[in-house]
């Protein structure tokens, strides 16, 4: 019989989580056995550690750009009626990851000046569900160490206006982006039932929008201004000549997009969190909901079970009718 551990903030976790054990975090702050530190585990990924102490527990962030941070776990529920729904964008609403994958596989292409570099499968949940940075980070650091994050991002937007626009026009990768089956359906019926619904991407917005306009024009939605309650993205590159905005460094994992989804652009209070759930296909979404304290439902598709934290998710679901199924 399976023995199942249960977690202050996170509840009963059993064996087949795919957590895995260290004695210390990766950043040494913490240590097993010492100032009262009962355990140290971290995701299958290795993206975030949970530090487990007799009464609560904190979750370390880590980070590619040297900017970690240490959260509070909140414990969860889902309390009826749910009055919020926050959605992720990429592989929840739209299914647009090969495309983005395409792309950081040009940037390294570019950098190594291959144009035949491909990158591998088991590369692929650290060039997915992250901010930009973080996902050319990891490729540098494997591929072709000594290069710089600035020339690499020059690389990637040079690429992704030049594909962008190519799509806008009518051109470009085809079925870049394609709504999720099911979504439309379920987007209807949420607005039915006078659910509020965020949109929540990590996505810098030049990257996020074209994506959410060209899933609403094939779903015949209108304007998804209109349509969503609240939109957050990660907002602005930072390039010369030009003012940024906070994003990259603050992407999910990090709680911050979910947080201010909820918070500022639903005006709702920490103490409604119960009431509102959160959808993800990816583990470092999951994992954003779950530091933002709300309770997080998985969607098939993505690399939740690969990432390691199917645990994270109060619900998996296959499709979005057993999502509705769970929410009504």
């Amino acid at each position: 019989m399976d023995i199942v551990t249960t977690i202050p903030g996170l509840g009963s976790i059993p064996p087949s989580s795919a957590l895995i054990a260290l004695a210390k975090c990766s950043d040494n702050t913490f240590e097993v056995g010492r100032e009262g530190v009962v355990s140290i585990l971290t995701t299958g990924d290795r993206k975030v550690e949970f530090v487990v102490f007799d009464d609560h527990t904190v979750a370390f962030v880590r980070s590619a750009m040297g900017y970690p941070a240490y959260y509070p776990i909140h414990p969860v529920r889902m309390q009826k009626p749910v009055r919020a729904v926050l959605m992720d964008l990429d592989g929840t609403t739209v299914r647009s990851e090969e495309f983005w994958i395409w792309i950081i596989q040009m940037t390294v292409a570019s950098l190594l000046g291959e144009p035949a570099f491909a990158l591998e499968e088991k590369d692929l949940p650290f060039v997915s569900g992250h901010s930009v940075s973080e996902h050319l980070a990891y490729c540098i650091q494997k591929y072709c160490p000594g290069e710089t994050i600035e020339k690499a991002r020059a690389y990637y937007f040079s690429h992704t206006n030049r594909e962008l626009n190519e799509i806008m026009q009518g051109r470009g990768k085809s079925g870049a982006f394609k709504p999720a089956p099911g979504v439309k359906e379920f987007l209807m019926e949420l607005k039915k039932m006078g659910i509020k619904i965020g949109l929540v991407t990590s996505g810098l917005y030049e990257k996020a929008w074209p994506e959410i306009l060209s899933a609403f024009d094939t779903m015949g939605l209108g304007d998804p201004c209109e349509f969503y309650d609240a939109i957050i993205s990660a907002g602005y590159p930072l390039r010369k000549g030009n003012v940024g905005t906070l994003g990259e460094l603050s992407p999910k994992p990090h709680p911050w997009l979910y947080a201010e989804t909820f918070r500022v652009g639903l005006g709702m209070d920490f103490q409604e969190r119960h009431s509102v759930v959160g959808i993800e296909d990816s583990g470092a979404g999951i994992c954003s909901i779950r530091l933002a304290g709300i309770t997080a439902i998985g969607i098939a598709g993505g690399n939740i079970l690969e990432s390691g934290t199917r645990f994270l998710c109060d619900h998996y679901c296959q499709n979005f009718e057993e999502i509705l199924d769970i929410i009504r």
